[in-house]
């Protein structure tokens, strides 16, 4: 009798708790799924939404897999270079070296803001240079980023070293960024958000930052940032592998039309 009523209890308060009003749960991971199929693309997809605390993901299994960051790395690589004052703010200028590497937008001076944007590789080696090994593991770890093993190459561990990280740790990495959380001054994080934005519309705001792990056999690419939307964020984080430069756009073209289809974008 007594184990009927704890049941009958337990049924009731289930019953009667709050159920999550989040958008996402319209949808499934068939959804996803088939966006990715229409892209002829393997990988995985996580959104979050903070408000309702509630999920949607494609291929969880993946979702804890650790890669190597690429280009995303260039986002606490910023604040680790305000915070050590190696660069002062988002317009100081980063003297190119002359070295032609093929692309225009890379063949010139560089701030934090340009850099951020067009993915200037050689302008955050230089940053990791002037920051230095020992800084460098001081704030990886202090910032608890992916398994903090900077081994590999002061400029180069973020594209081929040991680092890894996986996109449920970009997930949380970004929520701690978007509530000033990191163990950085909150004028630094600031500026790091207001470089990262991408796409902002009377509805919305995108910050985010791409990266392709290119100098391995096996290569992958990123998408990870947030949108905000009303009184609402979304975190999002795609990981995808790269057969060949086609696919490395398919990163942003699947994000795109998962945010359209969520009815995020719209």
């Amino acid at each position: 009798m007594k184990t009927l009523l704890s049941f009958f209890l337990l049924f009731i308060l289930f019953a009667c708790s709050p159920q999550s009003n989040s958008i996402l749960n319209n949808y499934s991971s068939s959804d996803l799924e088939g966006i990715f199929k229409s892209e002829k693309i393997n990988g995985c997809f996580t959104i979050y939404d903070l408000k309702n605390d509630a999920g949607l993901s494609f291929n969880e299994k993946r979702l804890d897999s650790a890669f190597l960051p690429a280009s995303t790395f260039k986002i606490i690589n910023s604040m680790i270079a305000l915070e050590t004052g190696v660069i002062q703010d988002e317009k100081e200028i980063i003297k190119w070296d002359s070295i032609d590497r093929g692309y225009n937008e890379w063949n010139r001076d560089q701030n934090l803001e340009s850099g951020l944007k067009y993915s200037a590789v050689w302008a955050y080696q230089e940053l990791a240079r002037r920051i230095g090994q020992e800084r460098m593991k001081h704030w990886v770890e202090a910032s608890d980023y992916g398994n903090k093993n900077i081994n590999g190459g002061i400029d180069v561990f973020w594209l081929s070293g040991d680092i890894r990280i996986s996109p449920n740790q970009q997930i949380d990495f970004l929520q701690k960024l978007y509530f000033n959380q990191l163990p950085f001054s909150q004028k630094n994080q600031e500026i790091v958000k207001k470089i990262m934005i991408i796409e902002q519309t009377p509805d919305y705001t995108i910050r985010a930052k791409t990266g392709w792990v290119a100098r391995i056999n096996k290569q992958i690419g990123w998408y990870v940032g947030y949108l905000e939307k009303g009184e609402n964020v979304y975190f999002f984080a795609i990981n995808i592998d790269i057969k060949n430069s086609d696919d490395a756009t398919k990163r942003q073209i699947i994000v795109s039309k998962i945010l359209d289809h969520l009815q995020l974008t719209k």
